[in-house]
């Protein structure tokens, strides 16, 4: 066979499909906690650039609401929340009749990307920043893997772990992937999610987010150097912007002489720091269903609420599991947030930056280094980054 001949072959081999393969190509999936366009868009981020341009790219909807759980869960099982459940960082359990975060497995309906990788014999790893994604999303993965509370194993390789609130735990968590890539190339499906503290904290343009960014991008950059053969898929669960005002929904409600049973910020999880419980969208339950009219009026007349839908409304809208969300769903604008407060609303200082609205939705979809080829026509939502791996 000559040179020519063998390089045709080479290429052949790489552009047919993963599927037609005795072992389906490595696969890494990067969750960039944060990364909307914006942050791409102000940001050189030269690797990321170049698999832009070598793969496919695209920007792309994340599914509502626009928090990191929802998001997660709905990248991990390539669904809608209506089929894996999972609508915010905190929900209402009526078994309790509390307010309850929603961080763990058994409230998640739909496979994960790794019991369907388990299927194909494929075995996984689950990396994050954040503890309280691999509580939610570790069936199916061999390796479980939080930054924010590291095994000994993982601290005398690496290094103990920087603190959650810090960009830094981001770096520590790329290198952990790196190794693994290295170390384990029996792990043929890899997700990596990293914490969005940085975006929390600084704007797009800031000094300190083009710092991590490229760090980021160099991380990567030693991500696929480790691993030639896999293809590499980024997204984001949603976007980041500063708000300048917050409801407390129940005191408002009260005070207006429509006392309600609960209102929930889909944003509220445990790293108050990032966003202080404060989200742009908020489930509330009334007392009685003769009151839901009358309720949504009230609402609906506060400044910076956008919309107010009914449970069967915002079910539909936004492909959600009804039963998990509340009697109305009360959408902020850009500048507006919901959560508990000490008076019924408080202004934001100019440093506050939040999420969970409409007008944090746009994010990026890259793919570098597939085998297989995808058509950008056939993403739209983060979702579908990688609902086709592994398929049934």
């Amino acid at each position: 066979m000559t040179r020519r001949q063998l390089l045709r072959c080479g290429a052949a081999f790489a552009a047919a499909p993963a599927i037609g393969q005795k072992r389906p190509q490595r696969a890494v999936v990067l969750m960039c906690d944060g990364f909307g366009v914006e942050y791409l868009d102000h940001s050189p981020m030269p690797v990321l650039a170049d698999w832009r341009k070598e793969g496919l790219f695209r920007r792309v909807q994340c599914t509502m609401p626009s928090v990191t759980n929802t998001n997660n869960a709905s990248i991990c099982c390539g669904v809608w929340p209506d089929r894996h459940g999972i609508t915010g960082n905190s929900y209402f359990d009526p078994r309790t009749g509390r307010e309850e975060y929603m961080e763990t497995a058994d409230l998640v309906m739909a496979p994960t990307l790794f019991q369907r990788a388990a299927k194909h014999g494929v075995k996984s790893a689950l990396l994050s920043s954040k503890k309280k994604t691999t509580t939610l999303l570790p069936a199916g993965a061999e390796v479980v893997l939080a930054a924010e509370t590291p095994t000994q194993d993982w601290v005398e390789r690496l290094g103990p772990a920087p603190d959650i609130y810090s960009r830094e735990i981001n770096y520590w968590l790329l290198t952990a992937a790196i190794d693994l890539l290295k170390r384990r190339r029996d792990i043929g499906c890899l997700y990596v999610h990293t914490t969005d503290y940085p975006m929390h904290t600084w704007p797009p343009e800031a000094r300190e987010s083009l710092e991590h960014l490229a760090r980021l991008d160099q991380l990567f950059g030693e991500a696929a150097a480790a691993a030639p053969d896999a293809v590499f898929l980024l997204t984001a669960d949603h976007g980041m912007n500063h708000k300048t005002r917050c409801w407390d929904l129940e005191k408002a409600c009260a005070r207006s002489g429509h006392p309600i049973r609960i209102a929930i910020s889909v944003d509220r999880d445990k790293y108050v720091k990032h966003h202080r419980g404060y989200g742009g969208v908020a489930w509330v339950y009334c007392n009685r269903a003769s009151e839901i009219d009358g309720l949504a009026k009230v609402l609906a007349g506060l400044q910076g609420v956008e919309a107010v839908l009914t449970r069967s409304e915002a079910a539909k809208r936004y492909h959600l599991m009804a039963s998990r969300i509340g009697d109305l769903v009360v959408l902020g604008d850009r500048d507006t947030v919901f959560g508990e407060l000490d008076s019924e609303s408080e202004p934001l200082p100019a440093e506050y930056r939040a999420h969970g609205s409409l007008h944090e939705m746009d994010v990026p979809v890259v793919i570098y280094n597939a085998q297989q080829r995808i058509g950008a026509e056939n993403i739209q939502y983060n979702w579908q980054l990688a609902s086709g791996l592994y398929a049934e």
